[in-house]
């Protein structure tokens, strides 16, 4: 056990109150200098308010922080970051029309010149070279909206590096990032450890925290439950302390026997992104598709729901060769989407759940132009039992919803399409290993229902859990196709890195 008096950072009997309901409920924390400190619970058990807290979004009604020796004052941001403390969030908080550089040196440019002007080419010669050093090869003059889920995850960890933090929080930071990326930050965070930085490691990803972590604390419904070094811990005990009971197994054997093909594309491409991308998916079928940053697998996904336009290829469903220029034809043709982007993509914050579950299929809810709410609520209610999604009532905006809810709310939308294909593109990004274990099951389901699935993951442990092939995707070009039976996480890798 970690005595305070070898601590960075030291956090004692703090409590966090939101409209009654204690979000944090007398916690503790003892981190220490150089170590990888896991923080584990599932959605809603306080980790993040925790971490607000620490970083100065958010005032404690109770207790004390103390890092490096001297109490922690409320105060900002700005303070945190002055201090030593710097956190990586899991909802990426970048200014698209600003570059890479300008976002990463917000609040810290440099000025030149007479007339006190930013001094851009500065800018870029530093942030090329933290870039460099991390092993990303991304642009520092190219702006933030031009750039991927996971290219924005990136320049957020180059972020956090740049301000010389002696403690920081990374939530979820491995959220949107393929195999060969996470490896990339863990060498980072290795090298930081060994220069003594702390740092306070969040994720639902169990093979991660048992690679990187040294110590991890857990957290159930805003309590301290334990502290223990990692090395003591396994995966069925550390889940059990999570969810205060044990889980059965994730990746539970089917035997649905596939039925007649739903989609097949031949030859589709799209230049810059993919080129001659040929597959076909079956009733009650899980296609994986893997590969690293930029292989093109979201691309693909896009184009084939007509989020993109195709330059060239032909799609048919159900043997009838189609056109599809834009989402709606799409769900006309039986095809549903789920985006990797659950924020910005999958649902509307302010909305209730009732009305993003029914977005996508209003004209079944309306009459003479006029939605019929009763209709909508009977549909609503009837998906939210279903897909056991935890709300306060229909009325409730999705944005107060867990992440694991908000994505069952997502799917839901796209169920109530009835649609004979299902596209998920990281399915269970953010979420906590309750919830995925719930959307396991729920694809399973789907599957035995007849449903076909094309799967997108860059965690590898879920595609050869729950794919029954997987294609295998390299630079934009495909570069195997396994079955269930002949893949391995060594052989996935070897075709993912190979060059097409």
């Amino acid at each position: 056990m970690t005595s305070p008096q070898d601590c960075i950072l030291t956090v004692r009997g703090l409590t966090k109150t939101f409209s009654g309901v204690k979000a944090l409920d007398s916690v503790q924390l003892n981190v220490r200098k150089g170590e990888v400190h896991a923080l584990m619970g599932e959605n809603g058990a306080g980790k993040s308010t925790l971490m607000k807290i620490l970083i100065g979004l958010l005032t404690p009604d109770s207790g004390e922080i103390i890092f490096e020796g001297n109490e922690l004052r409320n105060g900002s941001v700005n303070d945190a970051l002055k201090k030593g403390i710097s956190m990586i969030h899991q909802e990426i908080l970048a200014v698209p029309q600003l570059t890479v550089a300008q976002n990463i040196f917000l609040g810290r440019e440099t000025k030149g010149g007479l007339f006190g002007w930013l001094d851009d080419r500065n800018l870029n010669q530093r942030a090329g070279q933290l870039l460099g050093q991390m092993g990303v090869s991304i642009r520092p003059d190219t702006r933030m909206k031009y750039l991927s889920v996971a290219e924005m995850q990136m320049v957020e960890i180059a972020k956090a590096i740049s301000n010389d933090a002696r403690v920081i929080i990374m939530d979820e930071p491995t959220s949107a990032l393929s195999e060969k990326e996470v490896a990339t930050l863990f060498d980072i965070i290795r090298d930081l450890k060994a220069k003594g930085v702390a740092i306070i490691y969040i994720s639902h990803k169990m093979d991660e925290i048992f690679t990187i972590a040294d110590t991890i604390t857990v957290l159930r419904d805003g309590k301290y439950i334990d502290t223990k070094p990692a090395a003591e811990l396994d995966i069925d005990t550390l889940i059990t302390l999570m969810v205060g009971r044990e889980i059965d197994s994730l990746f539970p054997e089917t035997t649905i026997r596939k039925g007649k093909e739903v989609l097949s594309v031949r030859a589709l491409s799209q230049p810059g992104k993919f080129a001659d991308i040929n597959f076909s998916v079956h009733q009650g079928e899980v296609l994986g598709i893997a590969g690293l940053m930029g292989a093109g697998r979201t691309e693909i996904a896009r184009a084939i729901f007509g989020l993109d336009e195709l330059a060239s290829g032909d799609i048919f469903i159900k043997g009838e060769k189609v056109v599809i220029s834009s989402p709606q034809d799409a769900i006309r043709h039986g095809i549903g989407y789920v985006s990797e982007d659950r924020k910005g993509l999958g649902f509307i914050p302010r909305l209730s759940v009732t009305q993003n579950i029914t977005l996508a299929s209003l004209a079944n809810h309306a009459t003479r132009g006029f939605v019929d709410q009763k209709s909508e609520v009977v549909a609503a209610t009837k998906m939210v039992d279903d897909l056991r999604i935890k709300t306060a009532g229909l009325n409730q905006s999705v944005m107060y919803l867990s992440g694991g809810n908000q994505q069952k709310v997502v799917i839901g939308k796209v169920l109530l399409a009835s649609p004979d294909l299902v596209i998920l593109d990281e399915p269970t990004r953010g979420i906590d290993i309750g919830a995925k274990a719930e959307i396991y099951k729920l694809i399973n389901q789907l599957k035995a229902n007849g449903i076909a699935i094309i799967m997108i993951s860059s965690e590898l442990p879920e595609i050869l859990g729950l794919s029954d092939r997987i294609l295998v995707l390299s630079k934009g070009k495909q570069t195997a196709e396994l079955s269930k039976d002949e893949a391995t996480q060594e052989q996935i890798m070897a075709y993912a890195m190979q060059h097409a």
